[in-house]
């Protein structure tokens, strides 16, 4: 499956894929407000936009990670995350998508994630499809995530974080995109929480200059912190447009 290309938005020269997977180095690393940020960025570039949970464990009803992106676009639930369209699985036990389906005598299938996201991409010009932790949780017994990113061919934005240990996950990330050819568009660098100044500007500086020796094509923007999920965070170093490619 190849993905395509939405139209150039009026006030933007850039090319927007129509499906992007936003992954992350690990759980708990930001993905859920840097996809609810990245989706307000591009509606503000006149982008229509939609954004996707494929797996939401450790809830019920409305998957609190889509009420969040909401929260961050600054608009009501939509009717596609009304008829579950925006999140196919929902399992209430908080654990890998894998054993949450085991525990619920349930099995995921790849065909109900390409549906809802083909249906949404008709919809919308970009629908942005949140992972659930890291690029290799599994889903199947023989399934990861980066299995699923890798045979769709989608483009990927990577989140990663401030905290210690984050520049050896974030590399480990981005040769395993590397290696099954899997195009990283941007690495977001989620500002909080900023438990260290010293370690996360350092961080910050490492993982710029990495990028820009090693992973050319590969942006790299820095989300600043959320406060009470708004949407009005800055790009520090693109104010304007999102940086795609």
């Amino acid at each position: 499956m190849n993905y395509s290309v939405s139209p150039v938005s009026a006030n933007t020269n850039r090319q927007v894929p129509s499906i992007i997977f936003i992954s992350g180095i690990d759980t708990n690393v930001g993905k859920t407000c840097a996809t609810g940020w990245y989706a307000s960025k591009l509606m503000q570039q006149g982008y229509k936009v939609i954004t996707q949970k494929l797996v939401q464990t450790g809830c019920k009803g409305i998957p609190e990670d889509i009420i969040k992106h909401r929260e961050i676009q600054g608009i009501e639930l939509t009717p596609e995350d009304n008829q579950g369209l925006t999140c196919p699985y929902i399992f209430d036990y908080p654990c890998s998508p894998l054993l949450a389906a085991k525990l619920a005598n349930k099995k995921i299938e790849e065909q109900v994630f390409d549906q809802s996201t083909q249906t949404l991409s008709l919809r919308y010009d970009v629908v942005l499809i949140e992972g659930t932790g890291g690029l290799y949780v599994p889903y199947q017994e023989d399934r990861t995530t980066i299995d699923y990113i890798a045979t769709r061919h989608y483009p990927t934005i990577l989140v990663t974080s401030s905290r210690l240990g984050s520049i050896n996950h974030t590399l480990l990330s981005l040769y395993a995109c590397q290696q099954r050819n899997i195009p990283v568009l941007t690495v977001i660098y989620n500002l909080h929480p900023e438990e260290d100044l010293a370690i996360s500007q350092d961080t910050q500086f490492f993982l710029q200059n990495y990028l820009q020796k090693h992973f050319p094509s590969t942006t790299f923007e820095v989300m600043e912190k959320l406060a009470g999920y708004s949407a009005n965070l800055l790009l520090k170093e693109t104010p304007q447009k999102v940086g795609i490619w």
